[in-house]
């Protein structure tokens, strides 16, 4: 085991090996609030990367109802009562990593899902927490314990993942110029080691190839300057593609940087299990922030607090604007003047979106004729 340092818990941490980090790494930033869950982006993935045999049951990106809602079945209760008592000291984790608690002879501590755990996707889901009662009356607080949200998955592509620690073939790698975690099918035997060890079971096993796979990043459109295809799809515009930097080397004029270093937005998914995963997620702001906790860690509640008050935070604001704006990776962006504009690598805007829309009232002579004067433009002539 090697000592590498996770932001993310605060503290160093054990690794299988010293992994260096990547020239930039990508993440991408999910509003929970904002999902619908109509699956355009599990449908656009669907059918971009894994339509073919044995990839019939494979949701590289899915979208789950939490806190009932699980793809594979039960994957993150499982690991959470495996890896046992968590807990945080302020922003420091006090617990044990999946990597830390690995039993004697293990690199990871993990679990295989069955094949039937990948059966059901919608198992359960959409299923409110406690009772309403015997009416359908809902007060306005707090919610009669009834609630729900969504929550998008992808690969964490994470900084260290468990993954490639497990890999005994060191088959999955991870990209030195972007942190994207790939799989070399040319040296996996299906030993399917990576998908014990991975804790968010985004590593799936191709029944008719015999070897894993798994989510991209759609590095091919990255390396384009492009966003994913769940990003660009996304009708609710709740996606952002980018690249994330270490707290200490953070720079406010990149999206990904703003809002998990300066404005602490968006937060990482269980990052006490010691991956440093690079998707986060603004929590959403009806639900219990114990649940919360315990899902995205201790910054919860600032979070949260932020995001109900960006409407009095004209650079936070239009970051958030610049969501879905544009099919191309912003690489750094301003808001002056009432408008947020995004830029790409060599500085060019590509994207301006204002913080208020204009309103334009059509002239009444549209609808009816004034003084004898003829009406311009369509009539209905009876």
């Amino acid at each position: 085991m090697a000592k590498v340092r996770n932001w993310q818990l605060g503290r160093a941490m054990d690794y299988p090996y010293d992994a260096p980090r990547p020239k930039k790494q990508f993440c991408m930033v999910m509003d929970t609030n904002k999902c619908i869950a109509c699956q355009s982006c599990t449908i656009a993935c669907k059918s971009t990367w894994t339509w073919g045999k044995g990839q019939e049951y494979m949701l590289w990106n899915n979208i789950e109802t939490k806190p009932f809602g699980f793809y594979p079945t039960g994957w993150d209760v499982n690991v959470l009562d495996l890896l046992g008592q968590q807990g945080w000291d302020g922003d420091t984790y006090t617990g044990t990593t999946v990597f830390e608690a690995a039993p004697v002879g293990e690199k990871v501590l993990g679990w295989k899902p069955d094949e039937a755990d990948w059966n059901h996707p919608n198992l359960g889901e959409d299923e409110p927490t406690g009772t309403a009662g015997e009416t359908t009356y809902i007060p306005d607080t707090p919610h009669a314990n009834m609630w729900m949200y969504y929550l998008q998955r992808i690969c964490n592509h994470c900084t260290y993942p468990a993954c490639v620690a497990a890999c005994p073939r060191q088959a999955i790698y991870k990209r030195p110029e972007d942190g994207i975690v790939l799989v070399d099918q040319t040296r996996c035997r299906g030993y399917q080691e990576c998908l014990t060890a991975c804790p968010y079971k985004k590593t799936m096993f191709n029944l008719e190839t015999r070897v894993s796979e798994k989510c991209i990043g759609c590095y091919p459109k990255l390396e384009q300057g492009l966003q994913t295809q769940c990003t660009t799809s996304c009708i609710g515009k709740l996606r952002l593609t980018n690249y994330v930097s270490t707290p200490e080397n953070a720079d406010p004029r990149k999206p990904a940087d703003f809002l998990i270093h300066i404005r602490k937005l968006a937060l990482p998914l269980y990052p006490q299990l010691g991956l440093e995963p690079n998707v986060y997620y603004i929590p959403p702001v009806h639900v219990p922030p114990e649940y919360l906790e315990q899902m995205f860690g201790p910054g919860v509640p600032g979070a949260i607090e932020t995001y109900q008050n960006a409407k009095d935070d004209p650079e936070l604001l239009g970051l958030l604007m610049l969501f879905g704006a544009t099919e191309r990776v912003i690489s750094t962006f301003d808001v002056a003047d009432g408008v947020a504009r995004g830029y790409d690598d060599a500085g060019q805007e590509i994207v301006a979106v204002p913080l208020k829309e204009p309103t334009f009232v059509r002239p009444l002579e549209f609808a009816t004729e004034l003084k004898g004067e003829p009406v311009t433009g369509f009539r209905h002539n009876t």
